[in-house]
Order: structure tokens, then C-alpha cells, then sequence
């Protein structure tokens, strides 16, 4: 009898399937009759047992299933097709703004491991219903490639977990953030959450780890603005309640974004309970107000309001609170730094190889020089001559000739 067992691979039946999960969240069906053709089997949580088989030829076959299945994987939660970015995947980590790490040429890393969220919030930048892809990233390679890009800079880093998601579906972030933290000049991992997905057990084990702030959107304190803010799945009281919880243990910060109309008289509430829970962590800035920015592809409720008069409301409350709520880069320490040299020019014309499709329909991803290349209103497949039209920080689009 041979034994293959797995970490982020789980099993269970499903009548003529074998149902695949990976990292809890995602899974694919194998029809059971190909298993067969590798030997009688039997499963456990993360355990799948053939007999009368070598090991290393079950090893084979069985990855070979996985392979050949995997373009089929399903975010459980959105029911949206999943696209697996793993080591031997052929995708780099770097080039796209929708996943993988951004270098916006400075000691802050953006680090986007999955897509995907468990809410529905009416001001939403990326708006899922308009995102018919969603992508989950291997954690090692994830690592490994964020690793080389702190060798490079050669400073002290802040690695910020955020993205077009909640990061807290990722079924292995308390183990990201360990091995982020493991890395040399690693001074802080930043996260952005809902808090919905916390407990007291996550919120203990990072707090573990000394070196983890989480950057929290409670949008509103009262229960009913709050949760027509953040869809019906919302649940205010468990954030708020977890909020309280994690400024005991960790560093926290509450972002806020201000809709003004919606939820612009929440402020001074949002104030309140920011200063009750100890926001901060012994550090002056305990609350970000984030104003509301329209986005081509996001979710558009409200007008945005003119910068000048955000920061006017700003004024009030930092004299009344007597604080700072107007930031910028140097309340966190964020410095110039040499990002990755770019392999493209702009306008340059580079042959690529299509990948797949993209988060946004018509979208096309594309891969050269070990970088991504998103290629909007593609129909193309295969190897396409492109120009490139954008390369500011390592972000890269191109255009099909």
C-alpha cells in the first residue's frame, strides 16, 4: 500500500467524484474511474492510499491527475474559476497589478496572494461582479520570489498582504506571515482585513509573531449603516468585537472608507471606538480615513469628494481629537527605494506568450522576461507580437499588434 499525503490538498467523495480541495477554499472533481486505473484507493482529510503500486509510479500518475485537473479549479465561495500559481505554473509574480507582489519603488512591498472576498461592500474598488477569474497563489513560491526582491533593495521592508480580496480566505496566511517574518530586514507585515474571517486564535497566533499590524475597515459603528455598507453577510458586531480583541494583543489601525453622504457622520464615532480599544498599539496613529475614490472597474455609489475638502473634515476631527488623521508616507516610515530594473520599455514591441485569461473579461495574461503582461480586449492565444503601453512600477500592459 502506498500513502501520499498532502498539507494544502484535502479529499472527500462525492458520489462518481473525488472532490479535490486545495487550501480549503478552492476544488476540482476527478471522476473516480480514473483513479481506478491507478489502483484500488481510499481517502482520508489529506491522505489518499493506493494499492498494489509502486510509490514512485503512483507519484507519477496521481500528480498527473492533479496537473491535468487543475485548470478546473473553483473558488467554493465566489463559484468562480481559479486560476493556480505555483512554482512550475509558467507565470511570474511580478508585472500585474490584480496579483502576486507589486514594487512601487519603495521599502513597502505589496504582496496580493489571492482574489476573491466574502463580502459585498457597496464602495468595493475592485467590484467581483465584474471579475469573472479568480486566482490563488502557492505560498512557497510567493515567498521565494518576495525574498529575492528584499535581497535587492537591501533595506528594511514593510510586506503589505492586501489586494483584490480578503486576505483572510487564504487558508494559509498566519503561515505566510511566518515565513515573511522569517526573512532578513523584514521589519513588519502589514495586513488589510474586513475582520470578519478573525477568531482569537488567529488574532493570538500573529500576535506570536510581534511583527503584525492589521489595517482594519470598519466603515461604521452602528450595526445597520455597517452592514448595508458591507453587504448582507457582514457581520459588525463579530469585527467590531474582534478589533477590540486583536488592539490587545497587536498593533491595529482602523481605515475607514468615507462615503460622504453614507457614512460621513460616522466619523467621530468611528473616532471614539478607535481611541476605546486602544487603536495603535502605543503609536499616534490609531485611525487611516480613506476617501472614496470612483474606479473604472469598481463599484461606484457616490460621487467622491474633492481632496481639499476631505481634508478639511480631517482638520476638524485632528483638533477635536487632538491627533493626526491627515498621513502620508512618512507617518509610516515608507522611503524611496530603487525598485526591480524594468526588462520593457514603453511603446517597445515584445513578442509574448499567452497564458490565460485574466481577472476582467476580454482580458488576456501574458508572460515575457519573467514578467506579466496584461493584455486587455484579447482574443488571441498562443505567441502574439505586443506594444507595450505601460510600465510604471513594474506593472505592465500591453496592446496586441
Amino acid at each position: 500500500m502506498v500513502v501520499l499525503k498532502f498539507e494544502s490538498l484535502g479529499f472527500r467523495e462525492e458520489k462518481k467524484y473525488l472532490v479535490v480541495s486545495l487550501y480549503k477554499l478552492f476544488s476540482f472533481k476527478v471522476d473516480k474511474k480514473i483513479l481506478d486505473d491507478i489502483g484500488k484507493f481510499r481517502i482520508k482529510k489529506h491522505e489518499i492510499e493506493f494499492e498494489n503500486i509502486k510509490e514512485s509510479r503512483a507519484i507519477k500518475k496521481f500528480n498527473f491527475i492533479i496537473s491535468s485537473h487543475i485548470n478546473n479549479l473553483t473558488n467554493d465561495l465566489t463559484k468562480k474559476n481559479t486560476i493556480y500559481i505555483h512554482q512550475n505554473s509558467g507565470i511570474p509574480l511580478m508585472g500585474s497589478n490584480s496579483f502576486g507582489i507589486v514594487d512601487r519603488g519603495t521599502n513597502l512591498i505589496e504582496l496580493k496572494p489571492i482574489s476573491g472576498c466574502n463580502l459585498d461592500c457597496i464602495y468595493c474598488s475592485v467590484n467581483q461582479d465584474k471579475r469573472t477569474k479568480d486566482i490563488v497563489i502557492e505560498r512557497e513560491y510567493l515567498v521565494e520570489e518576495f525574498k529575492k526582491l528584499v535581497e535587492f533593495k537591501d533595506c528594511k521592508i514593510e510586506a503589505h498582504i492586501g489586494g483584490q480580496g480578503e486576505p483572510f480566505l487564504y487558508n494559509e496566511i498566519v503561515e505566510l506571515v511566518k515565513d515573511l517574518i522569517q526573512i532578513k530586514n523584514v521589519k513588519l507585515v502589514s495586513i488589510d482585513t474586513n475582520g470578519t474571517l478573525l477568531t482569537k486564535n488567529i488574532i493570538d497566533e500573529l500576535a506570536k509573531l510581534k511583527k503584525v499590524r492589521l489595517n482594519y475597515s470598519i466603515n461604521a459603528i452602528n450595526y445597520e449603516l455597517a452592514k448595508e455598507i458591507g453587504g448582507k453577510n457582514y457581520n459588525a458586531e463579530h469585527a467590531q468585537n474582534m478589533a477590540r480583541y486583536a488592539a490587545k494583543k497587536m498593533g491595529v489601525m482602523i481605515t475607514p472608507v468615507i462615503i460622504f453622504g453614507v457614512n460621513d457622520k460616522e466619523m467621530g464615532s468611528i473616532m471614539d471606538f478607535a481611541i476605546d480599544i486602544g487603536a495603535g498599539n502605543n503609536s499616534p496613529i490609531k485611525v487611516g480615513f480613506q476617501n472614496f475614490l470612483r474606479y473604472r472597474f469598481g463599484k461606484n455609489p457616490a460621487k467622491s469628494i474633492p481632496w481639499p475638502e476631505f481634508h478639511s473634515k480631517l482638520k476638524e476631527l485632528e483638533k477635536k481629537y487632538n491627533t493626526r488623521l491627515i498621513l502620508d508616507e512618512t507617518d509610516f516610515k515608507i522611503t524611496k527605494v530603487d525598485e526591480l530594473p524594468k526588462p520593457f520599455k514603453k511603446d517597445e514591441i515584445v513578442k509574448v506568450k499567452i497564458v490565460g485569461d485574466g481577472r476582467i473579461p476580454g482580458e488576456k495574461i501574458a508572460v515575457a522576461r519573467d514578467r506579466v503582461i496584461t493584455l486587455p480586449d484579447c482574443n488571441k492565444k498562443g505567441n502574439v507580437n505586443v506594444k507595450i503601453t505601460r510600465t510604471k512600477h513594474n506593472i505592465f500592459m500591453g496592446e496586441v499588434l
